[in-house]
Parts: C-alpha cells; sequence; structure tokens
C-alpha cells in the first residue's frame, strides 16, 4: 500500500508540475451531486488535468474526494492537481452564470441578476444608474433600459452589480456596429431612438424573416405621422406582464403609450439582440402599414386599412376566435 501511495504521489509530482496553466480559462460544470470521477471527467475534457484516475487518487490521498463544490468554474488548462482541487474544493474559479434572454425589461432582469450575484436589490437598481455607465454608451434616459444586452454571462464569485451591468453594458457596445450609427443617421434618428425601436421589434417579432418587415411596417407609420400603435409600448407602460391588451389599457396616460402618442416613446422597453438592432436600421424596402399576428406567430401584412381589415377577420374566422379580440394597427 505504501508503494502505491508513493507511486502515485511521485505521479501526481511528475503530472502537476510537468506544465505551466496556459491558455484562456476552460468553462467546467460540476453538477450537483456530481461524483469525483464524474467531475475528473469534466476537468479532464475541458484540459484542465491530463490524467482524470490519478487526479481521482490523489484527492483521495488528500481527503477531498467527498468535498466538491458544484456550479460552473472558468479555469486554466494544465492546472496544479493541487489548485484544481482546491478550486473545486473551495469554490475558487467559481462563477455565476445567467442568461438574458432577448425582449426582457429591466424589471425582469435586474432581480434575476440580485438572486445570481446574491447582492442586494439596491446595488444593481443603483448601477443601472450608473452615470458613467449611461455616458459610455450614450443612453440619454435615467437608466440602461435596452443597453444590457441579452446573452450568457459568467460572472465570478464575488462580482459587484456594477461590475455585472458593466459587463453587460461593455457587451452591447462590442455588438453595436459602428456602420449602424450612419444608417440610423440617413433615417433621421439617433442611436437612442434606434435602440427603442429595436426594442419594440424585438418583442412582436417570432421569426427571424419578419423582423426588417415589421421594422417597415414602423418606419413607415413614423414617416406619415401615423401613431405606432405597438402594444408591447402599452405593456410597458401598464409595469407588469398581461395576456391581452385591452381597449381600456389603450387610455393609459404615459408617454409609453404609443396608441396616445405619435412617435417612438421616450426610451427602450427591453434588450434588443442584434438581429432586431439590425432590422431597426434596414428595415426592408415594403409599402406594408399593418400587420396582425396569426395563431402560429407568423404576421399578415397588408398596406391598407381596407385589406388589414380583411386579413383580421379571416385570421379570426380561422382560428375561432370572436370579432374584436385582435385589433388592428391603425
Amino acid at each position: 500500500m505504501r508503494a502505491l501511495a508513493a507511486a502515485v504521489w511521485l505521479a501526481a509530482g511528475v503530472v502537476a508540475c510537468g506544465r505551466e496553466p496556459s491558455g484562456l480559462p476552460e468553462r467546467v460544470v460540476i453538477p450537483s451531486g456530481a461524483t469525483l470521477r464524474a467531475a475528473a471527467d469534466s476537468l479532464a475534457h475541458a484540459g484542465v488535468i491530463e490524467s482524470p484516475w490519478l487526479f481521482r487518487m490523489y484527492a483521495s490521498f488528500k481527503h477531498h474526494d467527498r468535498d466538491l463544490r458544484a456550479g460552473t468554474y472558468l479555469l486554466q488548462r494544465h492546472l496544479p492537481w493541487s489548485e484544481a482541487l482546491e478550486a473545486l474544493t473551495r469554490g475558487k474559479g467559481l462563477v455565476h452564470t445567467v442568461t438574458i434572454p432577448e425582449g426582457w425589461d429591466l424589471t425582469e432582469i435586474a432581480p434575476l441578476l440580485a438572486r445570481t450575484l446574491a447582492v442586494p436589490p439596491e446595488s444593481v437598481a443603483a448601477a443601472v444608474r450608473d452615470t458613467t455607465l449611461l455616458a459610455y454608451v450614450g443612453a440619454p434616459g435615467p437608466t440602461l433600459e435596452g443597453y444590457l444586452f441579452p446573452d450568457t454571462y459568467g460572472f465570478p464569485d464575488g462580482t459587484t452589480a456594477r461590475a455585472a451591468v458593466g459587463e453587460m453594458v461593455r457587451s452591447f457596445a462590442r455588438a453595436w456596429r459602428p456602420q449602424w450609427d450612419s444608417a440610423a443617421h440617413a433615417l433621421g434618428m439617433t442611436r437612442n431612438d434606434a435602440v427603442t425601436l429595436a426594442s419594440i421589434i424585438e418583442k412582436e417579432a417570432r421569426r427571424a424573416d419578419e423582423r426588417p418587415i415589421i421594422s417597415a411596417v414602423y418606419h413607415n407609420r413614423l414617416r406619415r405621422g401615423m401613431p405606432l400603435q405597438a402594444d408591447p409600448t402599452v405593456q410597458y407602460a401598464i409595469g407588469h406582464h398581461v395576456e391581452r391588451v385591452t381597449f381600456k389599457d389603450l387610455t393609459i396616460p404615459s408617454p409609453y403609450n404609443t396608441y396616445r402618442h405619435a412617435g417612438l416613446p421616450p426610451g427602450p422597453i427591453g434588450s434588443p439582440g442584434g438581429a432586431s438592432l439590425e432590422a431597426a436600421v434596414a428595415p426592408a424596402d415594403v409599402p406594408y402599414l399593418y400587420f396582425i399576428a396569426a395563431a402560429d406567430g407568423h404576421h399578415e401584412f397588408r398596406t391598407t386599412f381596407a385589406e388589414h381589415k380583411a386579413a383580421r377577420h379571416a385570421l379570426q374566422h380561422e382560428s375561432g376566435r370572436r370579432t374584436g379580440q385582435a385589433r388592428p394597427r391603425a
């Protein structure tokens, strides 16, 4: 037994010291309840260690084979075994993963971020109002609504709310293409206008190929001085999710109510993804002024109100809905 122990320690020394840690950190996921065997296999697959069998023996001799902390780690390749084991038992390199879906607004993002980082909600509220970050992306509003780019993020343990929000804002800046500024200017829009329109497109579109067409409808309405009549902006004005916007909701006295106020709302109503940002400044060349959603999520686009009424009637008949449940953008 002593000979085996000596052999393992010798092998451990050779493997652990043979290389220096290198490269960008690799993502390693240790599920809750994972065995040491599974954890070692995950480390080996990511290149953090080279011999999962010897690493398991090493962990057993160190009496840490049952002390693993589940979670997602960012670890360099070719780590010394002592550092790899310390990471898994003390949580060093542990990251908190959070996914921000496209279209989410601050009322959804902020509490998720607070829970993920285990920070007070007030610190997130302060971070999304940080004047330095607002100036960084040129957001004129009081908050960073629309500028927290939707993506999956891995924040190291101990990340502050401001640091996390800052990374999300920098992600937006990386996603924004310089040519979109000139495209927006050619359309008579500021960057904030483009982000605002993109946030509405994000809420409306269910199919990727329809984003530029939905964008065109809104651009056509803006040029004609017609109200956008976008239900998502009314949802935003309500302040909480409702299954369906009612006619009563359309009377809400809010600048975000695009049934009562012409033009774009004061700012974004959510976080648009790259495809919607591009659609906002690159609308399709179509004459449509109206659209209505079908049951399967696609939209029917029409140029005249008469055509739109006919399309609405056909969809209502097809789906068996009562007349009046679907409203035109008119």
